[in-house]
């Protein structure tokens, strides 16, 4: 989406903020971890674009366990499946990771 700076930068706080609001209802997992971000969109995206979408929520996820999302006891898998044509959503998959 093309945006002004400033407009683009207050929707990636908010959507970085709700996604730690809506993690934090659950327990703080320990890493080794894989997470999964899967977009939910009408149009898919190549794969470079698809994680400068998700990077604002992977930074809520990293938050929200109380790491720096470069940190490699964590893979970070994005993926994305259709929605609806006004549907826009990401689901968040937190598991353990194993050697």
């Amino acid at each position: 989406m093309r945006e002004h700076w400033a407009k683009r930068a207050k929707r990636s706080r908010n959507e970085r903020a709700l996604a730690r609001l809506v993690l934090s209802r659950s327990q703080t997992p320990n890493p080794p971890l894989v997470v999964t971000l899967t977009r939910v969109a009408p149009r898919k995206l190549d794969t470079d674009n698809l994680a400068g979408a998700l990077k604002s929520v992977r930074d809520g996820v990293a938050d929200w366990i109380g790491i720096d999302d470069g940190d490699s006891r964590v893979e970070w898998v994005c993926s994305q499946k259709p929605g609806g044509v006004r549907i826009y959503a990401v689901e968040v998959e937190v598991r353990a990771r194993h050697a």
